[in-house]
């Protein structure tokens, strides 16, 4: 009887397998498609780019898409302008995130309740919202048009995201792990950095990369508090924008460029936070 049931739940987890494997196809296919049309356009010749009965391969392919797009404006500056902006965000970010994640999830204080209220309502704000608040702020300070300011105005969205993230590992890790570290001779900050930061490391890169990206891909903001001069990445692609009508094939080119560093980012971190994440199980 046992063996005929067993022969019977074989094809229904055959076909559960199935199922989850196809429409894991079909998340991928979906999420994967808008990469792929983004690169067709790129490597298709301009007029093929606008043809009114696309192909869904290309029929021929050309790099000179991505000539022109290093042509138009201030390619690399426009890089290198987010990159720094980006990589400062998400130092500081992750470092004033970190101290105010672990105050509220390791100590009581007054208030505490109102200030992880707080982070959460900063982040249903839209942006929008906080345009010409946050332009006279900066004209009063002098940051306007610097990337220090843009900095700043990124910090607004991006740490309160930081802080609630790690907030959420903290407080998956034991107290007891520290206790017990205490115990045996170290101080609370000895604790933490031997027992709990490692821990916390998959959780922080994870959480800057995703910071990362926020700060790469803001384009409102960049808009409208940056000069041309000054522009970054996202706002670069605005160039190909004209009176004459948008150039999609460079601009898909320029996107796909813009992307490397992403991907790059993504492919060295990936598996350190597979590993971390391995290597912070406690067995118990």
């Amino acid at each position: 009887m046992a063996t005929s049931t067993q022969a019977l739940a074989r094809p229904r987890k055959k076909k559960s397998k199935l199922g989850w494997n196809l429409l894991g196809l079909l998340v991928f296919a979906t999420a994967g498609f808008p990469v792929y049309w983004m690169l067709n356009t790129a490597l298709k010749p301009s007029k093929d780019a606008i043809d009114p009965s696309p192909h869904f391969f290309p029929r021929s392919f050309t790099l000179e898409n991505f000539r022109r797009a290093l042509d138009i404006g201030d390619f690399w500056g426009s890089i290198g302008r987010s990159l720094i902006v980006s990589v400062v965000v998400v130092v500081i970010g992750i470092a004033v995130g970190l101290l105010a994640a672990l105050a509220i999830s390791r100590f009581a204080f007054r208030g505490r309740k109102i200030v992880i209220i707080g982070i959460l309502a900063v982040q249903m704000v839209p942006l929008v919202a906080m345009i010409i608040p946050v332009f006279l702020l900066l004209n009063d300070l002098g940051q306007y048009d610097k990337l220090s300011g843009l900095v700043l105005t990124y910090l607004t969205f991006i740490l309160p995201f930081t802080v609630w993230t790690l907030r959420g590992f903290i407080v998956n890790v034991p107290k007891e792990l520290e206790e017990a570290a205490m115990v045996d001779g170290c101080s609370r900050t000895g604790a933490f950095m031997r027992v709990v930061f490692p821990l916390l490391a998959p959780g922080m890169v994870a959480t800057s990369v995703y910071g990362f990206i926020q700060a790469w891909n803001e384009y409102l903001y960049a808009l409208m508090l940056m000069s041309q001069n000054h522009q970054t990445a996202t706002v670069w692609l605005s160039n190909f924008t004209t009176q004459h009508g948008t150039e999609f094939a460079p601009m898909m080119a320029g996107s796909t460029m813009m992307a490397v560093p992403i991907v790059a980012l993504f492919l060295l971190v990936q598996r350190k936070m597979a590993a971390g994440l391995t290597a912070g199980a406690v067995k118990g």
